[in-house]
């Protein structure tokens, strides 16, 4: 099954480190990416741009509007994502928790919805 890991950090705490911090955090995060390379869950990951660069998007009566940052202000946001594989949700957390970012933050764990292809 594929697996989709949601990271909800601070944010702020990215605006604050210092270069060490960023370097050391960076490190973490390109180790555990490459374990999961080599043992076959990784599919696809990527870190996001801080929230303040996001559009907010929403049709209501066949109109569009956008609006700048979060739809909704949260003490922690979705700073990046990893596809995964795993043979089940056990096997997903326990890569989840893995990820650097469940130390200080939320790692959000979804099965990734199976459609059949003609």
């Amino acid at each position: 099954m594929r697996y989709l890991c949601l990271i909800y950090e601070d944010e702020k705490w990215w605006e604050k480190a210092t270069q060490a911090d960023m370097e050391k955090g960076l490190a973490e995060y390109n180790a555990f990416t490459d374990t999961i390379k080599k043992n076959g869950n990784y599919i696809g990951g990527e870190a996001l741009q801080p929230t303040k660069t996001a559009t907010s998007v929403q049709v209501r009566n066949g109109r569009v509007s956008t609006t700048d940052g979060p739809y909704v202000e949260t003490k922690e946001q979705l700073g990046g994502y990893y596809l995964i594989k795993a043979k089940d949700l056990k096997e997903a957390v326990q890569v989840a928790s893995r990820i650097p970012g469940a130390q200080n933050g939320t790692v959000e764990v979804r099965p990734v919805m199976e459609f059949d292809q003609p």
